[in-house]
């Protein structure tokens, strides 16, 4: 009788830590991919940590997953496997708490994979990005100074907030961020696009996720000469309205709500893992510090007068939040050579904005006011070597050199860089002649 009752004590005890190491167990919930132009990212959605490796086989190419003590609570059958390299996905149980997932390839790859932690939109994440060698959203564009002088379009890099894993605020009906601003950034370039002296390019052609400083680097390749970023508000009630614009603040917020703002935006790099900053290369500390500084000065204030423009066209479509531009510490604005702003199209977490962010004649009609303020910017302030800069010659001003003149003071006197005055009239050095016309940058 003892001994019987010591093996059904026996038998509890092992059911119940069969049991217990069971619930321990984490499980595979979901799987979503998300094909971009350079690669392709898969997130397993997990139920909690699990421990993972990762490496490639070649003939035929696959990519193997091996994740830790998981179980497998969805079916991989359903996950949509088009603009992708994967022609199938297999899985199989190894040493009995394990599961391998093996990618069939059509083409080679170089897989990277990380870990992300819970947070406010998702819970413990498996990412994987097959990346694709040889391939790149935007090709470098050459060297300005390479082109024919007064030839090159003026460049907008528009960026289009979120995507992929990453929808941004959601309204209360249930649209996504991600979605609102991919449409508005779409009709505004092609409406910038119908200008032959302009060229709008997308830092995102399609719904996948692109690190926050990634965005600024596209604009960068490009060689933008302005970059938008376009988003739609969101705050913790429903009663907030209106457009607003931001550039980008040294010194911190203007408001505390500008800080709230740029905070939760700047959190949208914890869904995609964060990326590495922008350096200068080899230059000395102290000294990028201080060519940081210099640039930034610059851009700030070109960023503050196209932002202001860019505002008061889009109070003729829709009421602001703000009657004067705002400025916060966002990471996708920080470029020290690149004017930036942050276009809030409005509150997509108050109802009656949400329908109207979604309106394709709202879109529209905001997208025209935005190329208009856009334009009339680079009319009055037209880039060096643009097609522009050759249709304002008759505008520029021009100083004629008299005795005692050197090309420092006359640049610091007319308030413009003493390189532009350079390159705008073809000098090598700082040799000048008395009786000579220069040509004055206009800003």
């Amino acid at each position: 009788m003892i001994k019987s009752f010591s093996y059904r004590l026996f038998a509890l005890l092992l059911l119940g830590m069969l049991a217990s190491n069971g619930a321990l167990a984490s499980s595979i919930e979901g799987l979503r991919i998300w094909p971009a132009p350079d690669h392709v990212r898969l997130v397993f959605d997990l139920s909690g940590p699990a421990s993972h490796r990762v490496f490639s086989l070649e003939n035929p190419h696959r990519l193997v997953i091996d994740i830790s003590d998981v179980r497998l609570a969805t079916r991989f059958t359903q996950a949509n496997l088009d603009n992708t390299p994967i022609r199938r996905i297999r899985h199989a149980v190894r040493n009995g708490d394990d599961l391998r997932v093996v990618l069939d390839l059509e083409r080679s790859i170089q897989p990277r994979s990380f870990l992300l932690r819970p947070n406010e939109q998702y819970g413990d994440r498996l990412v994987v990005d097959l990346v694709l060698p040889g391939e790149s959203r935007i090709d470098e564009a050459p060297p300005r100074e390479t082109l024919p002088r007064e030839q090159r379009q003026v460049v907008i890099a528009i960026d289009p907030g979120h995507g992929g894993e990453d929808p941004g605020a959601i309204g209360p009906s249930g649209t996504l961020e991600k979605d609102v601003v991919w449409e508005l950034s779409r009709r505004l370039a092609d409406i910038i696009n119908e200008d032959p002296a302009f060229e709008a390019i997308l830092t995102r052609t399609g719904d996948y996720y692109i690190g926050l400083r990634q965005r600024v680097e596209l604009a960068r390749r490009a060689r933008a000469d302005l970059f938008l970023s376009i988003h739609a508000d969101a705050y913790r009630s429903p009663e907030p309205q209106g457009t607003s614009v931001y550039v980008l603040s040294q010194r911190g917020a203007s408001s505390e709500s500008a800080r709230w703002l740029a905070d939760s935006e700047n959190r949208a790099d914890l869904i995609g893992g964060v990326e590495g900053v922008l350096t200068l290369g080899d230059k000395d500390e102290t000294l990028a510090g201080v060519l940081v500084d210099l640039s930034m000065t610059a851009t700030l204030s070109e960023s503050m007068k196209a932002g202001s423009r860019v505002l008061t066209n889009m109070g003729r479509v829709n009421r602001l939040h703000r009657r004067s531009v705002e400025q916060a510490g966002f990471v996708v604005l920080k470029s020290p050579d690149l004017p930036s702003m942050l276009i809030e199209a409005g509150f997509i977490s108050n109802p009656q904005e949400e329908r109207r962010l979604q309106d394709p004649a709202f879109q529209q009609r905001l997208g025209q006011q935005i190329a208009a303020a856009v334009r009339e910017y680079f009319l009055e302030n037209p880039p060096h070597n643009s097609v522009l800069a050759g249709n304002s010659e008759a505008s520029l001003s021009r100083y004629t050199i008299r005795n005692g003149d050197t090309l420092s003071e006359i640049a610091r006197s007319q308030g413009v860089d003493i390189s532009e005055l350079r390159e705008l009239n073809n000098l090598s050095g700082d040799t000048i002649r008395v009786g000579q016309t220069l040509r004055i940058p206009s800003s």
